[in-house]
């Protein structure tokens, strides 16, 4: 009995060393998912904002994040926050725990680099969950990063 439960304890230890599945690498440890655009800024936003339509997801706003730092007199690079959801799966993770408010609806920032480069990111969604405890939406927190996956990869 005791040399089973070392084989058990060697192999939890084993596993936990594995690196995680693709979908989870995507996300930095800061819950970050980062993808690098093949478009240029508007391009990349128009393309983001033309699937959530086809999606029927309702757009709530779109915020030039350097529009807003040019009129404030401060240099930013190009950077637009891209604002959407759909309330009947979104609102589910703020019954769960309203402080999840904080991170729903989804908000996408497209931003251009030093180097010209576009940037999609978002906050992965199962760190969300984790963020705010709320273990009891699991097949909701699926879906929604099936949704955004295929939103982000119109820009790919």
């Amino acid at each position: 009995m005791f040399t089973r439960s070392i084989w058990c304890a060697a192999l939890l230890a084993f596993a936990l060393m594995l690196p995680p599945s693709a979908p989870a690498m995507a996300a930095g440890d800061d819950g970050i998912v980062r993808i690098k655009s093949a478009y240029s800024m508007p391009e990349t936003i128009k393309r983001i904002k033309k699937d959530v339509a086809d999606k029927g997801i309702m757009f709530f706003d779109e915020i030039d994040q350097s529009k807003l730092a040019a009129d404030a007199g401060v240099t930013l690079r190009p950077s637009t926050l891209i604002v959407f959801g759909n309330p009947p799966l979104g609102t589910l993770f703020l019954t769960s725990n309203p402080l999840a408010g904080l991170d729903w609806p989804v908000r996408v920032l497209v931003y251009q680099d030093e180097k010209g480069d576009v940037w999609v990111n978002y906050t992965d969604f199962m760190w969300i969950a984790h963020r705010h405890g709320i273990m009891d939406r699991d097949d909701a927190f699926k879906k929604a990063s099936e949704v955004i996956t295929s939103i982000t990869s119109t820009v790919q």
